[in-house]
């Protein structure tokens, strides 16, 4: 894989051998960062990888503008895989922390407040489960209130995350179809925090 834009464009990364995780494709990611800079822009941003997998989507961000990254990861291939990316990009540690671990058991113990945060988890997890911990970081304090959420799932879940979203303080900004995987823009709604001003 390469990243696509920004201070390591051009570089490659390696991606997590055997069939645990699911990188995103070069299109797509390119596509879900486009959404992602015509939504907020990724300047000064801090970011939550939260199935980072590779951490092409955080090291994409980095690469891109945002100050920080947190990766999360429960996968030890995956972790020495995203190790392994940041050395060879001489990513430090100020700007990427990488924790092990199930994220959605987690919500309450991330550090810091988030601008941005990626959720492309395996799709056995269900859209509830996924809209469920983004509202816990959202009750927990930990979204910016102009907070951009990507959500990367299976096309076939679109009722399932519109109907998990209802209830939810989120709404749907944009949806982008790729094939089977489908790539969602979710943000707070207007009327249901002040939030925290970037």
């Amino acid at each position: 894989m390469r990243i696509i834009a920004g201070e390591y464009r051009g570089r490659t990364i390696s991606a997590p051998k055997g069939d645990a995780t699911r990188p995103t494709t070069d299109r797509v990611r390119e596509s879900l960062m486009s959404m992602i800079q015509s939504a907020a822009g990724f300047e000064d941003a801090r970011v939550l990888d939260a199935f980072a997998g590779s951490g092409a989507l955080g090291i994409e961000a980095l690469s891109r503008g945002a100050c920080s990254v947190q990766f999360y990861e429960r996968a030890p291939v995956a972790l020495r895989t995203i190790q392994k990316n940041l050395a060879t990009l001489g990513i430090d540690t100020r700007q990427a922390r990488v924790q092990k671990g199930d994220v959605l058991s987690n919500a309450q113990s991330l550090y810091g407040i988030f601008d941005i945060v990626f959720l492309d988890p395996p799709y056995a997890y269900d859209a509830e489960q996924i809209i469920g911990f983004l509202s816990e970081l959202y009750q927990g304090q930990k979204l910016a209130s102009d907070a951009v959420c990507v959500y990367e799932h299976d096309a076939k879940d679109d009722q399932s995350v519109d109907n998990s979203l209802a209830s939810s303080p989120f709404e749907l900004l944009k949806r982008k179809r790729f094939g089977d995987t489908m790539v969602d823009l979710i943000v707070i709604k207007d009327d249901s925090h002040d939030g925290e001003e970037r």
